[in-house]
């Protein structure tokens, strides 16, 4: 059969938008305020990963729920949305989208399954295959995005943000300095908490703040979809009847006034998580602070190790102290202070150790 085209008409066109944000910046009751004015009158579908917490909104909108239970694989998060598609439902809330990356046996998990199976207690070898390990995690969630693309019905997915910061070099003065992480839309300190690229394969998408409920940040909307989601008041039912008529083939979205929305008041033009330091770790002040020894230091005595714990867990290659330690192989070591990887080295050390003395 020869390849064929026939004009553009854009016409039932299915939307996936991202709605992400911390505890208390709005992320769930603006995703059902979405999806409630996307389904035109009709019931969406609700899938919770969040221990049945939308059944907490179940006075307030018209919904049908499903439970999802870990393991949180891109295979269960696919066959959860297959089911409600199948079933008719015009929009699909899955809340939250969060888990397939960090929660009980998502990517995350995953990958420390497959070095576990490949190198086993074997920390050197564990070292060389974590790029390989990461294969199976990578490659069962790019088929389930590509399975996304393919949904009949509008999809809204909800994702955690939390507070990240990165240790980078000041190109000014040379010193070590912890900043808050940036996504590649420029935002920083609340960090949308999924594959770093899944953001970017949806309709549109968009970050909310405790300071602001409900307000968008854009991280992706394209010029198109900007009237429907105003930066200067909270998104809404009017959002969602705006986004779907344009995606059934009407022409772009023109926002109104109306006497039901009041206008929000409008945020700083530049937000505070833009500027703002996390206060748990405020920025060096002086060379000694900024040095990435002390900054690894600080925040393994914050659970409990020792520089021997840091040692032991590098190898001998490295030296007899910290300060032999290249700072490549320093700012690895904080990242993996702060995930965890270290403790449960230790741990694991100490209970080798003890079952010797026994």
């Amino acid at each position: 059969m020869s390849f064929q085209f026939r004009p553009a008409v854009r016409e039932q066109v299915g939307l996936l938008i991202g709605v992400a944000g911390a505890s208390g910046s709005g992320k769930t009751f603006s995703a059902f305020r979405l999806a409630q004015g996307m389904s035109g009158g009709k019931p969406f579908a609700v899938i919770d990963t969040e221990a049945r917490r939308a059944l907490h909104y179940a006075d307030q909108f018209r919904f049908d729920h499903g439970e999802l239970s870990p393991p949180f694989r891109p295979e269960a998060y696919a066959e959860a949305i297959q089911a409600a598609d199948k079933a008719g439902y015009p929009v699909i809330v899955v809340d939250s989208c969060s888990h397939e990356h960090a929660g009980d046996g998502g990517l995350l998990d995953w990958h420390e399954e497959e070095l576990t199976r490949m190198a086993g207690d074997d920390w050197s070898k564990r070292e060389r295959c974590k790029m390989s390990a990461w294969i199976r995690p990578k490659s069962s969630h790019k088929r389930w995005v590509s399975q996304l693309l393919q949904v009949h019905a509008h999809l809204i997915l909800c994702f955690r943000a939390e507070q990240k910061t990165d240790i980078v070099k000041n190109p000014n003065t040379g010193k070590m300095e912890i900043v808050p992480k940036r996504i590649a839309s420029g935002f920083s300190d609340w960090i949308p908490i999924c594959e770093k690229n899944l953001l970017y394969e949806l309709t549109a998408s968009f970050l909310l703040t405790p300071d602001a409920p409900g307000i968008p940040h854009p991280i992706k909307l394209q010029e198109q979809h900007r009237a429907a989601f105003p930066t200067d008041r909270p998104i809404s039912e009017e959002s969602g009847k705006l986004i779907a008529a344009w995606a059934a083939g009407g022409s772009a979205p023109r926002r109104t006034e109306t006497a039901q929305e009041p206008k929000a008041e409008a945020p700083p033009a530049q937000p505070p998580r833009q500027s703002r330091k996390p206060p748990s770790r405020p920025a060096p002040e002086s060379e000694d602070k900024a040095s990435p020894v002390t900054m690894v230091r600080q925040a393994a005595e914050g659970v409990g190790l020792s520089d021997d714990d840091l040692l032991g867990y590098l190898g001998t290659e490295f030296g007899g102290s910290l300060e032999d330690v290249e700072v490549e192989v320093l700012r690895d070591l904080y990242r993996d202070v702060k995930n965890g990887s270290v403790s449960r080295w230790a741990a694991t050390e100490r209970g080798f150790a003890d079952e010797a003395a026994g």
